[in-house]
């Protein structure tokens, strides 16, 4: 039996989740899980909730999350995503991150916004020493804003990825890459609150 990529790109615990606004696809959500370290104890604040994806996976493995939103129809649509999951641990607040981010001593924030720049200095102020602060940034322009802004705040080990994930054939007639794949889906930036 044969299966596809595209079987593989939402899985299971994700495909009951409802969609509004474009989602950070588990791919990029593994790796933010992955390189910020986010656990059991971690405390995470979550800007751009959009459908709520990142802030429902977080929520699944984080002792706290709190969701940032400016829109009330793309928050309605993540209060479905965590009654349906039943996250007691998720907050969802509407709120601009780049005027004020209430939580303090978090581990990790996480920006998926059009202007994600504007919000670093109250993410550094809500961080706490070590915390992470990542980046979700479709294009190049803004990962150059972001990254100058990160320096300009003195962020730490500033790490800039994108992640492509590629379709292998594996038939009789020999092995290959598929011509189909997830490419560019954003980059991922990756920094640490250190004094």
């Amino acid at each position: 039996m044969v299966v596809l990529l595209s079987d593989y790109l939402v899985p299971q615990s994700f495909r009951k989740l409802k969609r509004g606004p474009q989602v950070i696809l588990p791919k990029d959500i593994g790796m933010i899980m992955a390189y910020t370290g986010v656990n059991r104890n971690s405390v995470c604040v979550d800007a751009g909730t959009g459908s709520g994806w990142l802030a429902v996976a977080l929520a699944r493995v984080a002792k706290q999350v709190t969701s940032y939103d400016t829109r009330e129809d793309f928050i309605k649509i993540a209060e479905k995503n965590k009654a349906m999951e039943q996250l007691d641990n998720l907050t969802l607040k509407i709120g601009d991150v780049t005027k004020k981010i209430d939580e303090e001593a978090v581990d990790i924030v996480t920006l998926d916004l059009p202007d994600s720049d504007k919000a670093l200095k109250n993410a550094k102020k809500s961080l706490k020493e070590n915390g992470y602060v990542v980046g979700y940034l479709p294009h190049t322009e803004q990962v150059r804003k972001f990254v100058e802004t990160l320096e300009k705040l003195k962020f730490a080990d500033v790490l800039t990825i994108e992640i492509i994930v590629r379709d292998m054939l594996v038939r009789e007639q020999g092995t290959r890459p598929s011509t189909k794949g997830v490419w560019h889906t954003g980059y991922l930036v990756f920094a640490q609150k250190k004094e």
